[in-house]
């Protein structure tokens, strides 16, 4: 149930309303618009008399809310929310760029942000695993001279085989924390199960991979910590379900979410994932958390990502995750659909000129 109060309300009246909700055992957020607070009821509201509420002074109206994902509903937080990390002043003399595309030099003083969601649009770029420190420390120096807001790396590797590369584990997560000390970039990376949350925790931006996503336990566990949590759409999940995970981990006080369109499994073979476009929009107007795109996994192909990317953007999405390689054709994991350098760097230049006419919808809560 959402109740949407009148413009500046009166305290006392304010104050009896939420005393009296919170006595029916109900949780209460509360969303403050420019015009509008919105009182969010999260629990059993089918007691709650809305009749009464809505005849209220303070109160402009009520809703029922038949969605089951809740904290995630845009009626519930009608601004978008933003996800920001701090980019540090590297050892690196390398540039990087700000939400809006401008360069900004890694000597310039702290206080920097990489921001997703709300108009702020930034990707996230780096190889598919960490492989030597050598090589994560020159991808993250290539990407961040060519404007990524984030250094994405695997340590932990969810492999369909249990004999190909299984990723550097620990020392993988040490050599991405080098990367960052030498960049200043915020590193992401992905987790796969509950007793590696020790290891994550000097990482920024910690991934769930798509076949994670319905591992409650684990998002139950990522709810009490205060970490924006990158969840990745599974790879046979509605977008409903997508929410639902996302409302696991909100459930346990953490709302710092970013959702990840990254193909779904169909019928098609010719790519190795069919991405779904169609979900930036729908997941836009439904909740208020940011989605960005992977369409390196999407594909597959390394040919592909350029146009998908720049697709990906004229649809909405508030960021890209992009996987890049200093020598793709040696990779230990998933050469076929990373970029070079350069290619990466032709990617960025291109997101820049559609970012300008990408769709921008209009929150459906008024």
């Amino acid at each position: 149930m959402v109740i949407i109060l009148k413009e500046n309300p009166e305290k006392k009246q304010f104050d009896n309303l939420v005393a009296w909700l919170k006595s029916m055992d109900l949780t209460i957020h509360m969303s403050q618009g420019i015009d509008t607070t919105i009182l969010g009821l999260v629990g059993d509201t089918s007691e709650v008399d809305a009749d009464l509420i809505n005849a209220l002074d303070i109160v402009k109206t009520v809703k029922r809310i038949s969605d089951p994902f809740k904290n995630a509903n845009r009626k519930f937080h009608p601004l978008d929310t933003v996800i920001s990390c701090p980019i540090l002043r590297g050892e690196d003399n390398s540039e990087t760029a700000d939400d809006k595309g401008n360069h900004l030099s890694s000597r310039q003083p702290s206080g920097i942000e990489a921001k997703i969601g709300g108009g702020y649009f930034s990707i996230i770029a780096g190889p598919c695993s960490v492989e030597s420190e050598e090589q994560v420390i020159s991808i993250a120096r290539s990407v961040k001279a060519s404007g990524a807001g984030f250094l994405r790396g695997g340590a932990f590797k969810p492999r369909t085989s249990p004999y190909s590369f299984q990723g550097m584990r620990a020392t993988g997560i040490k050599y991405l924390l080098e990367a960052k000390q030498k960049t200043g970039l915020p590193i992401v990376s992905e987790i796969m199960d509950i007793s590696q949350i020790e290891l994550f925790e000097d990482v920024d931006v910690i991934q769930v991979g798509a076949r994670n996503m319905q591992n409650f336990e684990l998002l139950k566990e990522l709810g009490h910590t205060n970490k924006p949590i990158l969840l990745k759409r599974g790879l046979s999940s509605t977008l409903e379900e997508l929410l639902m995970s996302a409302e696991y981990i909100m459930a346990g006080g953490n709302e710092r979410i970013i959702l990840c369109e990254r193909g779904i499994r169909t019928f098609e073979t010719a790519t190795r994932n069919t991405l779904d476009l169609s979900a930036i929009p729908w997941l836009k107007e439904k909740s208020h958390l940011p989605i960005i795109v992977d369409p390196s996994h999407a594909t597959g192909i390394r040919e592909l990502v350029l146009p998908m990317s720049m697709a990906a953007t004229a649809a909405g999405a508030d960021g890209l995750m992009v996987e890049v390689h200093n020598d793709p054709e040696h990779a230990l994991c998933d050469g076929p659909q990373s970029l070079t350098p350069e290619q990466f760097d032709t990617l960025a230049k291109a997101i820049a000129h559609v970012r300008p006419v990408s769709f921008r919808p209009e929150s459906p809560v008024s």
